[in-house]
């Protein structure tokens, strides 16, 4: 199953993945609420899946289909080249992390080392990692569960809390309370210094405009 926003890329990685031997892809979806619904559906061997996306993000995504089915192998594909995605990735379940500026063969490589049982991370994601985290700053990826760290991306994108909450299936204070401990967690006092970390730690690709 392929999991990404743009029909193209999923057009994209499709026609790829279906020239190799052993592979056919059964199912498609645009956001995480999709993917999770069509999971159960379709039960695929192998889910193929973005981070980014409108609504329920990925590692929502991963997290609940993971708690739904523990033997699930879920691959991220995607264009964060960020060790802090990886590690949130990687620990609400996924076997796997190719960025997308990999080459075709990689993502291919990678499909078959998940679906036979191994952890696959493309090099330059490797390599990141064994360069370890900021040094002076606690790091979101090393101290936020799956969830804070779905906030907090949606935070980031500007979803209000009534947003977030109805996405994620969550009172608004619930939401409001998971705001206020990942501000905790992370040491900052206000929306602004939290949105400068995510900028510091490449979470956020561009600063946020102007009010």
């Amino acid at each position: 199953m392929l999991v990404d926003d743009h029909a193209v890329v999923r057009e994209g990685y499709r026609s790829v993945l279906q020239k190799q031997p052993g592979f056919r892809v059964v199912a498609e979806a645009a956001d995480g609420a999709e993917a999770y619904r069509l999971f159960k559906e379709v039960r695929p061997d192998l889910v193929i899946m973005d981070v980014t996306m409108p609504g329920v993000g990925g590692i929502e995504a991963i997290r609940r289909i993971r708690q739904w089915d523990r033997e699930a192998r879920i691959l991220v594909f995607t264009m964060h080249e960020n060790a802090g995605f990886a590690v949130q990735a990687i620990r609400a379940g996924a076997k796997g992390y190719v960025t997308k500026s990999s080459p075709p063969e990689a993502l291919v490589q990678a499909a078959r080392d998940v679906l036979a049982g191994r952890m696959a991370v493309s090099p330059d994601i490797a390599q990141e990692l064994a360069l370890g985290r900021l040094a002076g700053e606690t790091a979101a990826a090393d101290v936020l569960t799956a969830r804070e760290f779905e906030v907090l991306q949606m935070l980031l994108a500007e979803r209000t809390t009534d947003e977030i909450a109805d996405a994620l299936h969550l009172s608004p204070k619930t939401v409001a309370n998971v705001h206020s401990i990942i501000k905790d967690k992370l040491g900052v006092g206000s929306d602004i210094e939290l949105v400068r970390l995510a900028l510091r730690q490449g979470l956020l690709s561009q600063p946020m405009p102007p009010a």
